[in-house]
């Protein structure tokens, strides 16, 4: 049985600032609880984010703040430290599996992905055995009651694979299709154009379906915690 899911959604700072402890409570334990200014300099770094952002420490407190509230992060003040330190709960609140909180952090913290790409840069954090491992985990996460955590979006123009982002912070922006690089004859060019146009506009559909009905589930279920 999942886990409600009253700890969401989410501000987008909140989501970084989480996903940015669990990524070290995994990679570096020697350092972990992590205080304020390590907490700001993880979510600021350059490497390993997407995008890229300069939260100051009064926008890490106040999503501290909130998220102690939900329950997924708290502080430890152990009497070897003066200095408050900030642990999190992100797997156990929400009940997920080592898998699921490594391809969910992974989404939080790079932005939408495909499959591979989440299996590339999870190896820190989980080490998944084969695509079909990090399928089942995406599966999973998609599959959540009474609230989905991830969803697969269309196949954009000239790629061969879907990309999934995490819903963690309510459903994501449909952004314009990114068209790969096209070869062949001007007629055959127009001619293939013209198709994925059209597929990519049956996608969209579907998607912004998708999305009002997600947008109507989170409104229910704010309803609900209000």
């Amino acid at each position: 049985m999942n886990a409600p899911n009253d700890e969401i959604p989410l501000t987008t700072e909140e989501v970084r600032v989480l996903g940015s402890l669990v990524e070290k409570a995994i990679t570096t334990p020697d350092y972990y609880p992590l205080s304020l200014n390590a907490l700001v300099n993880a979510c600021n770094q350059s490497s390993n984010r997407d995008p890229v952002v300069g939260y100051g420490e009064p926008t890490v407190l106040r999503a501290l703040e909130s998220l102690r509230g939900r329950k997924l992060v708290f502080i430890f003040e152990g009497a070897a430290s003066r200095v408050a330190k900030y642990g999190q709960k992100f797997a156990e609140t929400l009940g997920l599996s080592p898998a699921e909180a490594a391809a969910l952090v992974v989404l939080m913290l790079r932005g939408p992905q495909t499959v591979g790409e989440i299996r590339g840069r999870s190896g820190r954090l989980h080490e998944f055995g084969s695509i079909g491992e990090v399928e089942s985990a995406l599966q999973a996460l998609a599959a959540r009651s009474p609230q989905p955590l991830v969803v697969r979006l269309p196949r954009q123009l000239g790629f061969k694979e879907s990309r999934y982002a995490h819903l963690l912070a309510g459903p994501p922006e449909i952004a314009t299709a990114e068209a790969a690089p096209s070869t062949g004859t001007p007629a055959a060019v127009v001619g293939a154009e013209s198709q994925g146009t059209a597929r990519l506009e049956r996608e969209m559909e579907n998607l912004r379906r998708e999305v009002a009905e997600l947008k109507a589930q989170f409104a229910a279920f704010k309803q609900q915690l209000e």
